[in-house]
């Protein structure tokens, strides 16, 4: 006697499917980290903890609009990531999404954050993360990623825009703290992904994406990352030398720029991968402990 068949529930295969390609278009673990850089300067800005709508609100806004700028730069780069192994499976990419899709996803994201943070937090976080999707898309994405090697120096900028939205979120303004967290952001970025391009330097090449490594080589790379580490620890020094954070923040600055300036020298004296994949790792967590040292002295 024959088994009658086995019901395969396809629909929801594909849902799945479906669901995690446009999940992945946003780039999720991206996206944390930018929030977590909103989030820390949210509470650093009102001094404690601020009241959970405004939070709610903030940190959607902030993902749509991270996601959403995330989502615009598959959509750009869909033939770039096709020639790179870190990306070729990305959706677009990979062919499992059409381009239109992608695009009026993006879209959506984007404009629905302009709406969440223009109508439940304020003008001023809303026109910021207005900036940084414009920035990330068109000014990096568009047009300094494919032509120049200060593309990621530049592009920094996109970034370092989220503890802006935050501070903005808790404050209403544009201030000297908010432009400090700004530059801290954006003079960390190059030695962290220069740190990820040293790994990766053959799938940009492949790519003909013009990487710091690609065009002038490791060694420069290496030299650039050293430099570039001590700018930064030298920024994040402002604001306690301007008055505006506590011991904690200056302690946890010091120790934490060390680990940075420690890691820098060895990836600009020791040659391999293994190195520059650590720091690569390391500048994600400095960045994370530095925000959360920001936000636990002025709650202070």
């Amino acid at each position: 006697m024959t088994r009658p068949p086995v019901a395969v529930d396809y629909p929801r295969v594909a849902f799945r499917q479906r669901f995690m390609d446009f999940l992945t278009l946003t780039k999720p673990i991206v996206v944390l980290l930018l929030l977590a850089t909103t989030i820390t300067a949210l509470i650093a800005g009102r001094g404690g903890w601020p009241p959970l709508s405004l939070t709610l609100y903030t940190l959607l806004g902030g993902a749509l609009a991270a996601g959403g700028s995330s989502a615009l730069n598959q959509f750009i780069d869909r033939d770039l990531d096709k020639n790179m192994q870190r990306t070729e499976k990305r959706p677009l990419a990979a062919g499992r999404m059409f381009p239109a899709e992608g695009l009026a996803f993006a879209l959506s994201l984007c404009l629905l954050s302009y709406y969440v943070l223009a109508s439940f937090v304020n003008l001023v976080a809303a026109l910021l993360s207005l900036a940084g999707i414009f920035y990330y898309v068109f000014i990096y994405s568009i047009w300094l990623k494919k032509a120049t090697v200060q593309n990621i120096v530049i592009g920094g900028g996109a970034g370092a825009i989220p503890p802006m939205v935050g501070w903005a979120a808790a404050t209403g303004r544009v201030d000297l703290v908010s432009i400090i967290l700004f530059a801290i952001v954006f003079f960390w970025t190059p030695p962290h992904f220069w740190a990820l391009a040293i790994v990766r330097k053959s799938d940009y090449a492949r790519a003909g994406v013009p990487m710091l490594p690609v065009v002038h080589g490791e060694e420069e790379t290496r030299r650039q990352i050293w430099i570039y580490t001590w700018l930064l620890v030298g920024i994040t020094l402002l604001l306690p030398a301007f008055q505006l954070t506590g011991t904690i923040y200056l302690v946890s600055a010091i120790v934490l720029g060390l680990w940075m300036i420690y890691g820098a020298w060895r990836v600009w004296r020791m040659e391999g991968n293994k190195v520059a994949w650590q720091m690569y790792r390391w500048t994600s967590m400095y960045l994370l402990f530095l925000f959360v040292a920001f936000m636990v002295d002025r709650m202070g």
